[in-house]
Order: structure tokens, then sequence, then C-alpha cells
């Protein structure tokens, strides 16, 4: 196991500057920041070429990125525009972010995991039709849809939430954002949960363990979910990194101040420093989820075992 860890952390080096040299690219051919930071009036050439020798953004592509690398091994992320260091939008952006994560996952796991292995158990009932209808209708929707609907009934017209969440964002006002986020990747987890529980329990070792007279209970728990959770647990884990970049309509509906927002406003300023920071941290998230999800493997099925 210790040599497998080892092995996967040496492959993530390339996979990392890799994704962080492709989305540093991208950022510099998004426009001039240059322009952005001036706003609707041009900047003069000399404004213009004193901040660019400022920023750095002067010198090539190459040199500007192993500059920023460089600087990124030392916890220097830059400066934004504004003269903030990323870092301390990090620090306020990060914990509001993942608390979103958070409550989005707990939805996955508890009521998509649940509903896959009711409607897997009963594969062709009406309850397996059902929910099989409302995941359909539930992945036919845009995120955005589903949100401004929920901000609209619940916020505004019944008045059951705050139609804003605060700035500190507490887990009490993050269940309806987080649901909202959640919706899409729970209908997969449902479905999902669903085709793994239909395929497994007509396999050998869970005839064996009903053959053996062990509680339908201990066979469903013990023996069918825990097999059948593998790619249940593949898909999360990939999903966490795909949350919390993909939170920007659900922050930018429910104003919250989080990754999402802080992407977005240096999307649309050119905030080069700001952008490739934020993606930096969530490419590093993205790479060590997929790694602990790999270590799940072994704990869900004994027959997985890393030399």
């Amino acid at each position: 196991m210790g040599r497998y860890v080892i092995r996967r952390l040496l492959q993530m080096i390339p996979v990392f500057f890799g994704a962080t040299l492709l989305i540093f690219l991208m950022v510099n051919v998004m426009g001039d920041p240059i322009a952005g930071l001036c706003g609707d009036r041009a900047c003069d050439p000399a404004t213009a070429a004193q901040l660019r020798k400022e920023f750095g953004l002067d010198k090539p592509v190459w040199q500007q990125y192993l500059t920023y690398m460089g600087n990124v091994f030392t916890g220097d992320f830059g400066t934004a525009f504004n003269g903030q260091p990323v870092t301390e939008l990090m620090a306020s952006a990060f914990p509001v972010t993942i608390r979103l994560t958070i409550v989005a996952i707990l939805f996955e796991i508890v009521i998509g995991i649940s509903l896959g292995v009711l409607t897997g158990l009963k594969r062709g009932r009406p309850v397996d039709t059902g929910v099989l209808l409302l995941t359909l209708v539930v992945l036919s929707i845009p995120t955005f849809v589903t949100g401004l609907l929920v901000q609209l009934l619940l916020g505004v017209k019944w008045g059951w939430i705050n139609p804003a969440v605060s700035p500190e964002a507490p887990f009490d006002e993050l269940i309806v954002p987080g649901l909202v986020l959640a919706s899409v990747s729970l209908a997969y987890v449902t479905r999902l949960t669903r085709t793994s529980i239909a395929e497994n329990k007509r396999a050998d070792y869970v005839r064996t363990a009903v053959a053996k007279g062990l509680p339908r209970r201990r066979v469903i728990g013990r023996h069918l979910l825990r097999n059948s959770l593998i790619p249940v647990v593949t898909f999360i884990g990939a999903d966490i990194g795909a949350l919390m970049g993909g939170a920007i309509v659900t922050e930018r509906i429910f104003n919250i101040h989080g990754v999402g927002y802080q992407l977005y406003q240096g999307i649309v300023r050119q905030n080069t420093q700001t952008v490739v920071g934020f993606v930096t941290i969530l490419v590093l998230i993205f790479l060590l989820a997929n790694l602990l999800v790999d270590l799940l493997y072994a704990v869900l099925d004994p027959r997985i075992r890393y030399a």
C-alpha cells in the first residue's frame, strides 16, 4: 500500500504541472488583463506599460509561468489587481465552498445511495419507475433553472428561506443551495447505485449469503451494498472537485461569496492571478480526492490489493 501511494503521488507531479500550464495558457489568451483593469476607458500607453511591468506581464508567457510556479511553492499565489493578496481571497472563499460541498456530498450519499438501493432491490416495480422518472426530470433541468425556481418559490414567495445567504454562510443557510448544487449529481448517484445493486444482487456471493441463512439486512449491507458502492465512490470522488469548481452558478444565484464567486469575478475582470491561483488549488483537491477514492477501493472490496 505504501509503495502504491508513493507511486501515485509521483504520477500526480506531471499531471499537476500539465493542468496548471494548460490553465495558465488558457487564462492568458482570454484577453488583455490590463484592458480589463482600466475599465471602459483604454489606458494610455505609458500607464499600460507600467502596469504590465508591475504585474510581470511584459515577460514571455513561459517565463511568467515559471515565475508563478516558483512563487506557488513558497505559498505566494500573487496579488489581485485590487492589491489584495490572492491567499487572502482563498482564506475567505474556500471555507465557504467547502461547507457548501460537504452539504452537497451528504445529500448525494444519504438520499442518492438510499434511493438507489431501494430502486435496485425493487427493480421494475412502481417505486422504481417513479424514482427513475424523477431523476430523469432532475437531469433534464439545468442547475441555474432549478436554483432560480427554488429561490423564487422558497425564498421570495413563501419566505421559508433567505433568498441570499449571509456573508458568514453557516451550514443551516447552505442546506437549500447545497441541495440545488447536488441535484444533478444526486440523480446520477441514484441511477448508478440502482444499476450496480440490480446487477450484483444476482451474483453468486449474494446467493451464497442468502443460502447460508444470513439476515437480509446483513446480506444487503455487508455483501451486496459494499461491493456495489465501488462505481458510486468513483463518481462521488471525482464529483468533489467538480462541485467545488462548478459552484459558480449556485453561488451567484444565492449570493454566496465562495470559490465560484471569486472565479466569476476574476474571469469578468480578467484577473489572471485570481483565476490561476484558485484553479491551481482545485487541481490539487481533485488529484487528492482521486487518490483517496483509489485507496477506498481496498476497503470496500477485500479482493483489491495494491502492491
